[in-house]
């Protein structure tokens, strides 16, 4: 059985200023400011990167990346990504139930 810190890893956060600065307050190190220039680029090293298990990454960020590279971050499970709010602009939120259906593969709720 494997060592339980062989399955555990680091958290990145990739996003604004504002969202960066949110992050490094509660005492995350990993985290990663990026422009709109840079953040496609930003984001496929940290998915990339194994020390990562789990990629909170920018909503701006997910707007700004090819429908192959939304597929294949919503398709991830090492890392996780979760695309969080930023806190100005428009946003799209993914629900917990798409989330949990996403990553456990169950649905949580009424049955439809």
């Amino acid at each position: 059985m494997p060592e339980a810190s062989a399955l555990s890893g680091r958290t990145v956060v990739l996003g604004e200023r504002e969202l960066a600065i949110g992050f490094r307050l509660i005492g995350l190190k990993d985290v990663i400011e990026v422009t709109p220039e840079s953040s496609v680029a930003e984001f496929q090293k940290a998915i990339a990167d194994a020390r990562f298990s789990l990629v909170i990454a920018s909503q701006a960020i997910r707007a700004r990346l090819t429908e192959a590279q939304r597929l294949q971050a919503d398709g991830l499970l090492r890392p996780l990504v979760v695309f969080v709010p930023t806190p100005t602009g428009d946003y799209e939120v993914e629900s917990i139930n798409a989330l949990a259906k996403r990553v456990l593969g169950v649905t949580i709720g009424p049955a439809s």
